[in-house]
């Protein structure tokens, strides 16, 4: 029953690292997997880079939940994968992911994440490591970091990724466990945490925290996307 696992990545000015990014993730393709980039009208070169290295490139309007929606409807696959571009998955993760639904099917466990890791070395970030992993398994909320993987089937039976502008992935999660719970993969993804470094890691803890809890009290993804992409 699972073949075919359709990799969907949005992308958005990612000319620096795009072609590293598709390079380790060509032995998938050679296995029978597609790779399918939806840009968000880049204003670099990433799209011209990345042509060679994937199956199906298209354009979307910028936004991560748009991209991804887009690619879903492209995809031929059996399970979709939503990798962010700065996320490095392991080795073998096709068979992990094949392996892990083969095995949790009979209990109804259609989609899953990976465990995360970051990149930096601070050792902070080993501490928010096993927090988000923790939190994951026990909220059964998945984020995008994680590497969300989800049968085609259940993707549809649940209505598809949400277009809002910040936070899809957490209400996506939300649908997917009014059908199953995740399967909380231990094997790890190694994110980048570029974006920590840059702002302060306590700073960027207690700002994704402060969104978090705004879309909680029911702040609009639209004005909460106006503060993280400023």
């Amino acid at each position: 029953m699972w073949q075919k696992i359709s990799i969907i990545i949005p992308v958005l000015n990612e000319a620096q690292h795009i072609q590293v990014f598709l390079l380790a993730l060509q032995p998938l393709r050679e296995q029978g997997h597609e790779i399918i980039l939806v840009d968000g009208r880049s204003e670099d070169d990433t799209c011209t880079l990345a042509r060679p290295y994937v199956d199906r490139m298209m354009s979307a309007n910028r936004g991560r939940a748009k991209q991804q929606i887009l690619g879903a409807k492209m995809a031929t696959g059996q399970i979709f994968l939503f990798l962010h571009a700065d996320t490095q998955l392991p080795p073998n993760s096709a068979q992990i992911i094949l392996n892990a639904l083969a095995v949790n099917q009979s209990h109804g466990s259609l989609w899953g994440r990976f465990n995360v890791r970051l990149s930096g070395q601070h050792f902070l970030f080993r501490i928010i490591e096993k927090m988000m992993n923790w939190r994951s398994c026990l909220t059964k909320i998945a984020t995008g970091d994680q590497a969300i993987f989800v049968a085609k089937l259940l993707y549809h039976d649940m209505g598809g990724m949400p277009d809002i502008d910040l936070m899809e992935d957490i209400e996506f999660s939300k649908r997917l466990k009014q059908a199953s719970p995740p399967i909380c993969l231990t094997s790890t993804v190694v994110t980048s945490s570029r974006r920590w470094e840059k702002n302060g890691i306590l700073k960027t803890i207690f700002f994704m925290w402060s969104l978090r809890l705004q879309y909680f009290w029911g702040v609009k993804p639209e004005v909460l996307a106006k503060k993280y992409y400023p």
